[in-house]
């Protein structure tokens, strides 16, 4: 598992985070841990589409399954395209 850290640069962030939470840390995890899950969710039914279409096997799990659509090169990590855009 991996830990990121953010910082709110003033007082006025906080205050309107407050606004909308009690738990500012538990909001921030929800939203970082659900727009993951949204991610995977696209990244898999790319891949089963990819698979169908190509006629490959499956990997099972959805780890594994996250791993082979980056290793076939149906998905790319920001970064990769990032490098290749410069």
């Amino acid at each position: 598992m991996a830990n990121y850290t953010i910082t709110l640069s003033d007082d006025i962030e906080v205050k309107a985070m407050e606004c909308i939470t009690s738990d500012i840390q538990g909001w921030i995890d929800n939203a970082a841990t659900n727009r993951a899950r949204v991610s995977k969710v696209e990244i898999i039914e790319k891949l089963v589409m990819h698979c169908n279409i190509n006629e490959i096997a499956l990997a099972v799990g959805e780890a594994a399954q996250v791993t082979q659509a980056l290793s076939l090169g149906v998905v790319e990590t920001s970064a990769a395209i990032e490098a290749r855009e410069e």
